[in-house]
């Protein structure tokens, strides 16, 4: 498998999740400006969407969208129980999660990184965004993890998506449960060792 990623983005879910489980995989780096990936390839002939993350599998098939992917590679080792199993109602919450994530979040946190718009509608976006931590703050007091069975795929989502608070200068105080998970799952070496190759910019450990 080959991972298409690039250093500070949601890719870094899936890139948590392959070490997790040790799978053997290919990580290549792609430039977000360019479109280009290290190698020279043009991104957009393997993701015609232009973004991050992408999962070429062995028989070129590629997957895109971060929670699709997330729950392909979950379920390639379901023994580790990074998702419940396909059916279960267990994993309808996770997909509940997920999706929470992915529109409430992450959706909201996209204007806050646009320079094009005016500050007092980004305070709004803001506004909206702590609503929605008081809500995974009220999980996280009750449960270390979003489900009850422990470490799963969201919260590699979870840990991602608010790594980036501190492109807003938002500080975790008023959420102390969400910063202690934060602390958490950043000791994970999984989680490590992934932030450590993207930093340096490494395709191999």
């Amino acid at each position: 498998m080959k991972l298409y990623y690039a250093p500070e983005t949601c890719s870094l879910a899936p890139h948590i999740v392959l070490l997790e489980l040790d799978l053997p995989f290919e990580r290549v780096r792609v430039d977000n400006r360019s479109k280009l990936t290290e190698h020279g390839e043009d991104f957009l002939h393997i993701n015609p969407k232009g973004y991050v993350a992408a999962l070429q599998l062995d028989n070129g098939e590629v997957l895109t969208e971060g929670a699709v992917i997330l729950q392909f590679l979950a379920d390639l080792k379901p023994t580790a129980g990074l998702a419940p199993a396909n059916g279960s109602w267990q994993r309808v919450r996770l997909q509940e999660w997920l999706n929470f994530l992915g529109s409430e979040i992450h959706g909201t946190m996209g204007p806050l990184f646009n320079a094009a718009i005016a500050e007092d509608v980004k305070a709004i976006f803001r506004a909206r965004l702590f609503q929605r931590f008081a809500l995974l703050e009220n999980t996280l007091a009750r449960q270390d993890h979003l489900l009850e069975s422990g470490f799963s795929v969201a919260d590699a989502y979870l840990f991602t998506v608010m790594r980036w608070n501190r492109f807003f200068a938002i500080d975790l105080a008023p959420w102390p449960a969400l910063a202690r998970f934060m602390e958490r799952v950043g000791e994970r070496p999984s989680v490590k060792a992934a932030l450590e190759i993207e930093s340096a910019g490494l395709t191999q450990p």
